[in-house]
């Protein structure tokens, strides 16, 4: 399959989100802010709908609109929880009425909103590869630049803000790298399935690994296995990629679950 250059496309660009979207899911996933995630990737609708209205590409819309709405959910803070959902939901709700809007008055572009709600990973084109590859080496840099004290603000916050550590600067700065990662992870599984790749492994990663760093590098390895695996599915049995991808994430973290309770026999709780 890989003699194919839409193959080896779409094998190069789901590579790369996975890892992406891996790392940067496990951190997502250890604050509880996976709801966020979900948030913006609908958020990311309306922005790439609105850029094909106004004849951009709707990569740069989706990106556009994903880190602006994550720099806003950041400025909310780490406190009043409760508050915080409220206003992404309705932000959410009213990012996908825009969304709709646009697909109304731009009725030709409305033959391409399923690409946009579940992906489709094999019409990547190589332009398209090295963008999702400096976009993804940003949000990887950024990531590493700001791991040390946003672990600390994750874990510990009241102690992290004792020692000086900005909550809200942090908050702003991650949910911002989340947003490109989010805009990526569209790319591949689509907005409505962004979950597959950003919360499956990372949430599988931190059922099977106690430490950090080897839980980020495991939450990358299910990424992108999934991935491929998806991709190799895809082509073998005509079937969704999306789809592919969505079922090995939700069996990976379904085994790391049963993995988990059999080193453990007497744990008991929710999966």
């Amino acid at each position: 399959m890989l003699q194919y250059d839409f193959m080896r496309n779409a094998f190069a660009a789901a590579g790369i989100v996975a890892v992406v979207a891996g790392v940067v899911g496990y951190f997502l996933v250890l604050r509880g802010q996976t709801f966020a995630g979900h948030a913006l990737a609908h958020v990311g609708f309306t922005g790439a709908t609105g850029a094909a209205l106004v004849g951009i590409a709707p990569l740069w819309g989706l990106v556009a609109m994903t880190v602006a709405a994550g720099i806003g959910m950041g400025a909310i803070g780490e406190r009043g929880l409760a508050q915080r959902d409220v206003a992404i939901g309705i932000v959410l709700a009213l990012s996908l009425g825009f969304g709709l809007l646009f697909l109304h008055f731009y009725t030709a572009y409305a033959t391409q909103a399923t690409t946009l709600l579940f992906g489709n990973v094999l019409a990547v084109d190589r332009r398209t590869v090295w963008v999702l590859a400096g976009l993804g080496a940003a949000s990887l840099a950024l990531l590493g630049i700001i791991s040390r004290p946003l672990l600390f603000a994750s874990l510990q916050p009241e102690l992290a803000e004792a020692k000086g550590v900005s909550l809200p600067l942090y908050s702003v700065l991650f949910l911002a790298i989340v947003a490109l990662a989010t805009a990526e992870c569209a790319q591949i599984v689509g907005v409505l399935l962004v979950f597959a790749l950003m919360v499956g492994p990372a949430a599988a990663a931190q059922r099977l690994c106690g430490a950090v760093a080897a839980g980020v590098v495991l939450a990358a390895a299910l990424g992108l296995a999934e991935a491929w695996a998806g991709i190799a599915a895809a082509y073998y049995s005509d079937w969704p990629t999306s789809f592919w991808i969505t079922a090995l994430s939700a069996a990976a973290y379904l085994a790391a679950v049963v993995t988990e309770r059999l080193r453990r026999p007497g744990m008991l709780g929710p999966l």
